[in-house]
């Protein structure tokens, strides 16, 4: 159930880009302001991470998300009446307050029903509806678009959200919340070394995730000439997939690896930023499709390794009874930092090329990884 409601949360959040060209054509938008609805998305959404955090620490998190599932699904359709830039960039921000308690409360639920001997493979397993979200709503976004009009993606994918919380009212059952891992030792402190690591680590790969998932379908409709749909499945359809394969995988061989030392998970995120880097300037660089497929499902497939122990990681050093605020926590610093990257890119596009700010996007990936590297060490050591 948790699988379907961040399906939408996903595919509601990815529609925006595959329409960029219309958006773009009907508002006489520059590169600069497409990039700022990426970026007061991530923005907004990060504020406010924090106290959604807090807040699902305290109260029931079915009705954090089952509430938090119908506001923003509310809000993705009244996105339709948009007349102007500034009403669009409202509807996106308030649109990511609206998600912004789902991923604190739906990580909190899911560790209190697995305990760390299987918990990144769970959530590794509940990753994949990200994925397929993702190519949901690249692909039909861009097919209803180009069929019907821009405004007819957020009127479709909002009311099918509200049909879901409404089904889920009934079936969604709230687990016991769990004070400690007995299994493990219990951290002392929320905020610690280790921690602040994750998060500028997650802000790294959230930066570069956010650059290719923002502009490649605006990429591939310039460049490679492609049409809405073509532009906005391509995108994601390969990367995504292939992510569905790494997260699983990743999930395993982290819950394997942390039986073995306590940076077990932290070392197996770090080789995913560290492999996916250099697939990150190959999607930049090439001038052939065939090779921006493999590029993308590449990077794909480690972006999947690193993404399925983001939460299980940070649970592993912090105490249990405070998922939630470390959840919240990593998306303010994960979504602020990283938010930077859409309207960066479209500051670099707009003086240099596409091209040009996406091969940059990897040297930000090799930061994160060296970051991981350092956490990974000092885990072991505590």
């Amino acid at each position: 159930m948790l699988w379907w409601i961040a399906f939408f949360n996903y595919a509601d959040r990815q529609a925006i880009f595959s329409v960029f060209p219309l958006l773009k054509k009907e508002f006489t938008l520059d590169e600069v302001q497409l990039g700022l609805l990426g970026s007061a998305f991530a923005w907004i959404y990060g504020l406010s991470a924090p106290f959604a955090g807090a807040v699902v620490d305290r109260v029931r998190r079915k009705s954090a998300i089952l509430t938090g599932l119908h506001v923003w699904s509310v809000i993705c359709m009244a996105t339709a009446a948009s007349r102007n830039f500034a009403t669009l960039l409202f509807f996106r921000g308030a649109e990511a307050l609206g998600e912004t308690f789902y991923f604190p409360a739906s990580m909190s639920m899911l560790s209190d029903y697995h305990p760390p001997a299987t918990r990144s493979r769970a959530l590794g397993f509940h990753q994949t509806s990200v994925y397929v979200g993702t190519i949901a709503g690249g692909f039909f976004a861009g097919l209803i678009g180009q069929r019907y009009g821009w405004r007819w993606s957020f009127v479709v994918f909002g009311g099918l959200g509200i049909v879901l919380g409404i089904a889920l009212r009934k079936w969604l059952r709230e687990p016991v919340r769990v004070a400690s891992d007995a299994s493990v030792p219990e951290p002392r402190a929320f905020l610690n070394i280790t921690a602040i690591l994750l998060m500028a680590a997650f802000t790294c790969a959230n930066f570069v995730a956010l650059v290719l998932l923002s502009w490649m379908p605006a990429f591939l409709f310039e460049k490679f000439k492609l049409s809405l749909a073509a532009s906005g499945l391509t995108a994601t359809l390969f990367v995504q997939l292939a992510s569905m394969v790494g997260s699983p995988a990743g999930g395993w061989c982290a819950d394997i690896l942390r039986g073995k030392t306590p940076g077990g998970r932290i070392w197996v995120q770090a080789i995913g930023l560290l492999c996916g880097a250099p697939f990150v300037v190959l999607c930049g660089w090439t001038r052939s499709v065939a090779l921006l497929i493999l590029a993308l499902t590449a990077w794909g497939f480690f972006k999947g390794i690193y993404d399925a122990n983001i939460f299980a990681s940070v649970f592993d050093v912090i105490p249990a009874g405070a998922r939630g605020k470390a959840a919240g926590m990593m998306n303010m610093t994960g979504w602020l930092g990283g938010g930077i990257a859409p309207v960066a890119v479209g500051y670099v596009a707009k003086r240099s090329s596409l091209s040009m700010a996406i091969m940059l996007a990897a040297s930000v990936y090799l930061l994160g990884a060296a970051l991981l590297c350092i956490a990974a060490m000092r885990a072991r050591r505590s």
